[in-house]
């Protein structure tokens, strides 16, 4: 499959059974630079759905922040988005 260049990336923070939910609240606020309600928001939709977009954009902006979020200690993936 080629990429299409138009299509922006997004990076996904899945659950896990190790971080404390505080903890992923914490980490979108600090580096993602979130409000405690939006941060928390995405906790949520984490710890309930699996897993959610916490950012979008170049490809290298997402492979840029999985490897931030990766260490923080979470468990994230990057793809293009497909909405």
């Amino acid at each position: 499959m080629v990429p299409e260049p138009d299509v922006p990336w997004i990076t996904l923070v899945h659950n896990d059974p190790v971080n404390l939910m505080s903890y992923v609240t914490y980490v979108f606020q600090t580096y993602f630079g979130y409000s405690k309600d939006k941060a928390t928001k995405l906790m949520m939709d984490v710890h309930n759905k699996g897993r959610a977009v916490v950012s979008s954009g170049t490809r290298e902006e997402m492979e840029r922040d999985v490897q931030a979020m990766h260490g923080y200690g979470l468990w994230a993936t990057l793809q293009q988005d497909r909405k």
